[in-house]
């Protein structure tokens, strides 16, 4: 059950106009969510890095068609070895509400505190503490498109997390998975809640992922004092190398799941290729 959600992740990438490797189809996004995309959504915007291809040379394809797309190697030279240069490297990864779409504006708070990790304690409550050994910078943004029509504020979060080295990124995704699994339901903070979680995972090469190293998602219910609910809530989490990147999205009245899903597969991929333009070896 697990890897068939997981599988169906990987499709939305594809589905959702990306090539394999979550390189927008065409070349460079567009900025505008579902602009690209046969079925609503997907990835474009600028965050740091400029727009492009990852270096792979895309093969023809019938449409409809997945296109796998050559993993580029990781260049070890480029790898930080330091908490100043991870944290520079993050935010040539990290996107700005731009890359999502005109309609999000930044949140207050904007960005969360550089030092702190959030951890999810024996009771299911999400907690901060101190970073960790195995993390050097870690970062996340907090964007919203405000209520208006009809429609209620949609809330995102970007997060990217820069490790020493691949193996302790696996185990971040890999404490992920357990995490789903030990508490379906978790409470975020007081007066907000996250019920009936479900996650799936497929390494590269698994299924349809031929974009990510590691490829995790979980979806459940979102439930909140001020905002209602029970409404969709989605997460997705990629690897490339010593660095993980995420989206987070929380629905509400007048968006579909289908609509809100295409807000996580725009902004993981854009960072996911900025990753890639940033760490991976120069084609050639």
């Amino acid at each position: 059950m697990l890897r068939a959600c997981g599988c169906a992740v990987a499709g939305l990438f594809l589905i959702a106009g990306c090539t394999a490797d979550g390189t927008p189809k065409g070349g460079a996004a567009t900025g505008t969510p579902g602009a690209s995309a046969t079925a609503p959504g997907t990835p474009s915007g600028t965050g740091g890095a400029g727009a492009g291809s990852s270096g792979a040379s895309t093969p023809t394809a019938a449409p409809g068609t997945p296109v796998p797309i050559p993993m580029p190697a990781l260049d070890d030279s480029k790898q930080p070895k330091t908490a100043a240069e991870a944290r520079a490297l993050l935010g040539r990864i990290i996107i700005a509400e731009q890359a999502l779409g005109p309609e999000f504006v930044r949140s207050t708070p904007f960005e969360s505190d550089p030092g702190r990790w959030p951890v999810l304690d024996e009771a299911c409550v999400w907690q901060t503490e101190g970073l960790p050994d195995d993390v050097l910078a870690t970062s996340t943004r907090h964007f919203h498109i405000p209520a208006a029509d009809g429609r209620g504020r949609v809330r995102i979060n970007a997060t990217v997390t820069v490790h020493h080295n691949r193996g302790e990124s696996g185990w971040e995704t890999a404490r992920a998975m357990e995490e789903v699994l030990r508490c379906p339901d978790q409470k975020l903070r007081e007066g907000e809640e996250l019920k009936g979680l479900w996650g799936g995972v497929l390494y590269l090469g698994e299924q349809m992922n031929g974009w990510t190293e590691d490829a995790f998602t979980e979806s459940g219910k979102y439930i909140g004092a001020q905002d209602g609910g029970p409404y969709y809530y989605t997460w997705s989490q990629a690897q490339y190398g010593p660095v993980t990147v995420a989206i987070a999205a929380r629905g509400t009245k007048g968006i579909t799941d289908e609509e809100l899903t295409a807000f996580v597969v725009q902004g993981t991929s854009r960072m996911m290729l900025q990753a890639k333009q940033e760490l991976g070896k120069a084609a050639g």
